[in-house]
């Protein structure tokens, strides 16, 4: 077999791995959430007998590895489960799937992040191989300090003073990026305007020092200063011996970042109360519905593993030293 494929193969599994220890800090977890939704439900009012009646119909009497094992075998076969919400003492039913909940949600989350990347993204690459080429420079010492003041401020302080000049002073942005299905794309980019501007600063700083302090250390490598030694022009030494050797690095920069879009978007949804599916992370958290927390802290780690992942394996491709064996 070749090294390439076993070497991905052996990521894979180990991915698989890794997914099914997290459902299992996930499951233990939330387990140990404070309150009982059945209670909370029913009242301080209610009888022992009546809050085990309702224990049952949700499901919760039954030990942890057996919920744990339904939990799972239901997502393998794509159940995440029903939410707890819209149960009722009266014996109506009005709940609706997990899916159902999370589906318009993540795509909200999903368009958000996408939007962030488009920008993010080439910006974060350009200033940090630039920064990196004219190291020690005055342009390489005002990028340092812009990022690093940037990367200094929380993003609720951010998004809070990004609302004070373009949503009041300055510009008249919206405060609240209350999106709706409805809506036109124009629209709905201008809702998420601020949002987006505030995880494009937060993700640009990381991105461009990683990119920096990453190609810094691969362009002091001794094949580099053999080449330049050789008189080889600058443009070849980065396209020709840099750059191939530079991919593993900045996949892994931009794999990071874009997991941290979709999984630590939670604060700024709840800032500009954007319908994401952090924010729904977040209310399911508060009304104690144990489905949707798990299908959501679930849905976050996937990606996270998955977008690391293909990092490895972009990394693992571009290695010219399993791509030449010898």
């Amino acid at each position: 077999m070749h090294p390439i494929l076993s070497t991905v193969l052996q990521r894979l599994a180990l991915g698989l791995v890794t997914l099914f220890v997290v459902s299992l800090i996930i499951f233990s977890s939330i387990q140990l959430l404070p309150g009982d939704f059945a209670q909370a439900v029913l009242g301080q009012a209610a009888t022992e007998d009546t809050v085990a009646a309702f224990r049952r119909e949700l499901g919760l009497d039954k030990p942890a590895i057996f919920r744990y094992f339904d939990w799972v075998g239901g997502v393998m076969t794509g159940d995440l489960g029903t939410s707890f919400s819209g149960r009722a003492a009266s014996g109506v039913d009005r709940s609706r799937s997990v899916a159902e909940l999370i589906g318009p949600r993540l795509m909200n989350t999903l368009f958000l992040a996408l939007m962030t990347a488009i920008v993010a993204v080439p910006l974060a690459l350009f200033l940090g191989i630039t920064a990196a080429l004219k190291r020690n420079s005055v342009y390489d010492k005002l990028v340092s300090a812009s990022t690093l003041t940037t990367i200094s401020f929380p993003e609720f302080f951010v998004a809070y003073i990004l609302i004070l000049l373009f949503g009041t002073l300055f510009w008249d942005f919206p405060t609240l990026a209350d999106v709706r299905p409805e809506m036109a794309l124009g629209d709905r980019i201008y809702k998420c305007v601020l949002p987006a501007l505030t995880l494009t600063l937060v993700i640009v700083a990381h991105m461009m020092r990683m990119t920096r302090a990453a190609l810094i250390n691969l362009l002091a490598s001794p094949y580099i200063e053999m080449a330049r030694l050789k008189g080889e022009p600058p443009r070849t030494v980065i396209l020709k011996h840099a750059l191939p050797n530079a991919w593993a690095p900045i996949a892994a920069v931009i794999a990071f970042n874009l997991a941290y879009l979709v999984v630590g978007v939670v604060v700024v949804e709840v800032v500009f109360v954007y319908p994401g599916a952090g924010q729904l992370m977040v209310d399911a958290v508060s009304s104690r519905d144990i489905p949707v927390v798990q299908a959501c802290a679930l849905i976050f780690a996937a990606t996270y593993i998955l977008l690391n992942l293909t990092a490895d394996i972009i990394g693992i491709v571009t290695n010219p030293r399993l791509l030449h064996p010898k």
